[in-house]
């Protein structure tokens, strides 16, 4: 007779996998009308799981900080490649006024209002309240699903939508170089030199910056040559196989890496770059499905441990300076600074008062947290660690509970309807431009080719 009491850990391990993935296929589905996210389901099943007796794994970031650094790396850049291939609106300076405002006002007035808050309140070190602002300040492209916009051209990407998915496409990369600042801080034990200071504008800030741009154009451009542009029976579009966007969002993170530049930065312009290849081809729907498969898994495979560690004592060191600590943060500092960051713009209040609401914390966070980890010395890093994953938790349920009424409410406002199927189809996008490319490749219609 089989042993039906003691099963092997490999088979419990395939069967949970099982599950997890029929339920990345079909809670999407059940929650989409119901005041309840994703995430939140997701921490719910890691705390069911590491209730469970037995489990052997203690799923705790300060334990493991390598793991904790690159899997969160890995289901950032999948994320952020989604975020930059489901946006329509072509690149210009004046269309992206609200991106702009949100990365040159908003974030950085958070990271120094965190700061102050992690020195005053928690009685951080400078070094240590400065990582704090800059891992917590961030927006966060992986659990900001529900109020990004949606697929390729689906036209749901009002100026809301439009401008959170493009802060948090960003604002990712461009919080590392205060996450460096931080660093070389306590290298220096919090005193300012010069020397460092310099080094760290001109490695930190325009190397890294100016080339993780350069990096994420140059392979978006030579991606979507060869993805829509070289001879049809070559090209990665005749395949229909989405896999592609995941090759490029890997490529280009390591280019990004190994030329030292922030490769965020560059996944996120290689996205765009890649959807201005061909804006129009049914194929950009192909890549953004592929991408947003894989990241809903892995993030779900990340919030269960996040779930476990909830469960075994991430938030011990948890006291009111700290409670008090995570709800500045979230109902003051990122509202406060949101608004400050949309005076001026030409918006109604109702969108400069979502914009400024969701400023959803995530994965990012420990992601930079974990990073920064291994790099420095961080002051009481329990309790940092402790704080950090509060405020997601926080934000989780916050923001999660919140964004389906909310998003309904503008949609509403704007003379939306939220219940109506937002998809657009218009016939020289879809049938019109297949068709001219068939033929143009096609040497029995093309006369001049026909003839060579």
């Amino acid at each position: 007779m089989p042993n039906l009491a003691s099963p092997e850990p490999y088979i419990l391990a395939m069967t949970g996998f099982g599950v997890l993935v029929a339920l990345v296929a079909w809670l999407p589905l059940a929650l989409r009308r119901l005041p309840l996210s994703l995430p939140i389901c997701c921490i719910g099943l890691g705390l069911g799981l590491f209730a469970l007796p037995g489990i052997p794994f203690t799923p705790s970031p300060m334990i493991f900080p390598k793991f904790t650094e690159h899997m969160t790396e890995v289901v950032v850049i999948i994320a952020l490649m989604g975020a930059g291939l489901k946006l329509d609106r072509s690149f210009d300076w004046r269309e992206w006024r609200v991106t702009w405002r949100l990365l040159a006002v908003t974030m950085p007035l958070s990271i120094f209002a965190i700061a102050w808050v992690g020195g005053a309140l928690l009685a951080l070190p400078a070094a240590t309240a400065l990582l704090l602002g800059a891992a917590l300040a961030p927006t966060d492209p992986v659990l900001a699903s529900d109020v990004q916009v949606g697929p390729p051209k689906t036209g749901e990407e009002d100026e809301v939508r439009f401008g959170l998915t493009s802060e948090a496409g960003l604002n990712d990369g461009l919080a590392f170089p205060f996450v460096y600042f931080a660093i070389a801080l306590a290298a220096a034990s919090g005193s300012f030199e010069t020397e460092w200071v310099t080094h760290w504008f001109a490695l930190d800030i325009l190397w890294k910056g100016i080339g993780g741009v350069a990096v994420g154009w140059l392979i978006g451009r030579a991606t979507g040559w060869l993805t829509f542009h070289m001879p049809a029976e070559t090209r990665i579009a005749q395949t229909g196989d989405g896999l592609i966007a995941l090759a490029a969002t890997f490529f280009t993170y390591g280019v990004g890496e190994l030329l030292h530049v922030y490769g965020f930065v560059a996944v996120f312009i290689c996205a765009l770059t890649l959807r201005a290849a061909h804006r129009n081809h049914d194929f950009q729907r192909d890549m953004h499905d592929f991408t947003e498969q894989v990241e809903r898994l892995v993030m779900m495979c990340l919030l269960l441990l996040f779930g476990g560690a909830l469960l075994t004592g991430l938030l011990a060191p948890v006291g009111w300076r700290e409670w008090a600590a995570a709800l500045l943060i979230l109902l003051v500092v990122r509202p406060a600074t949101g608004l400050l960051g949309m005076i001026g713009l030409k918006a109604t209040r109702s969108e400069k008062l979502t914009l400024a609401f969701f400023g959803i914390r995530g994965v990012g966070s420990f992601y930079y947290m974990a990073f920064a980890a291994t790099r420095m010395e961080i002051a009481d890093e329990a309790r940092v660690w402790a704080i950090v994953g509060l405020v997601v938790l926080l934000s989780i349920l916050l923001h999660g509970l919140t964004v389906t009424p909310i998003m309904r409410t503008v949609d509403r406002l704007h003379g939306r309807d939220p219940d109506a199927d937002h998809a657009i189809v218009h016939p020289e996008d879809e049938g019109q431009t297949d068709d001219e490319d068939k033929a143009r490749d096609d040497p029995a219609t093309t006369p001049a080719r026909a003839g060579a």
